[in-house]
């Protein structure tokens, strides 16, 4: 499941209910420098966080651990075919 939002804001929490059945739901966002307590409840409720590579920079250390560039996204896409 991948939702896209141009800003995450509270929006973020709509691909919860959209996707109620996927246990890890991505999103996909241009918003950049999003708060360290926003993406502490996003990895809480299994929300994976996707944003283009050069946006990385504009997060802190911690999170840029955790996120997903658009390319990771699209190669863990193209593993689970593989799995198929």
């Amino acid at each position: 499941m991948l939702g896209v939002k141009t800003t995450c804001k509270d929006r973020w929490r709509q691909v919860l209910s959209e996707a109620d059945r996927i246990e890890t739901k991505h999103i996909l966002t241009l918003e950049s420098a999003i708060s360290v307590n926003q993406t502490d409840e996003m990895k809480g409720l299994f929300v994976q966080l996707v944003v283009p590579h050069k946006i990385h920079d504009t997060f802190k250390p911690e999170q840029k651990r955790w996120l997903f560039s658009v390319v990771d996204f699209i190669n863990l896409v193209k593993e689970k075919q593989k799995g198929l």
